[in-house]
């Protein structure tokens, strides 16, 4: 995997030396379970796995913070003498790091395919909001009301 310079990002961002560094630190992705990922909505996420010959009881869903973790052990073993085996059965763990504020709303397995629904939930006090602009009264400088409250000292 290439290493990427975002010393250039650095100069005009603050607070995502976490995010660069997971980026350069990325170890390679193996390839087993295959997955997708997809945006259903601004806000809703979509990770489908294909974990075919999994059940349910085998596959293990974690969620931490900012972290999503699918494990899966076979737990029981074939019966008679397995000829060929082209369907891999072997145990995985797959992580997903998570932007802040995003949850795990639901997971079913359908047809092979774990679907795990991701939902970014931001709160309240941290949404856009709009500011009202006051006019300054025709005097200048801010009203007796509208000014800050000086503190006096005890004496």
């Amino acid at each position: 995997m290439a290493t990427f310079d975002f010393a250039p990002l650095w100069r005009s961002t603050v607070g995502f030396d976490r995010l660069f560094d997971m980026m350069n630190n990325q170890p390679a992705m193996e390839g087993y379970p295959p997955y997708d990922i997809a945006r259903v909505s601004d806000d809703t996420y979509r990770i489908s796995l294909a974990v075919a010959g999994f059940s349910q009881d085998e596959i293990t869903i974690t969620a931490q913070q900012n972290m999503l973790l699918v494990s899966g052990k076979k737990l029981k073993k074939l019966e008679g003498e397995l000829l060929y085996q082209g369907i891999s059965a072997r145990s995985f763990d797959r992580r997903f790091n998570l932007a802040d504020h995003v949850e795990v709303a639901s997971a079913e397995m359908e047809n092979g395919l774990l679907q795990i629904e991701l939902v970014r939930r931001i709160p309240e006090a941290m949404k856009p909001r709009k500011i009202d602009i006051r006019t300054a009264p025709a005097g200048g400088g801010l009203s007796q009301e509208n000014a800050p409250q000086q503190l006096k000292r005890a004496s």
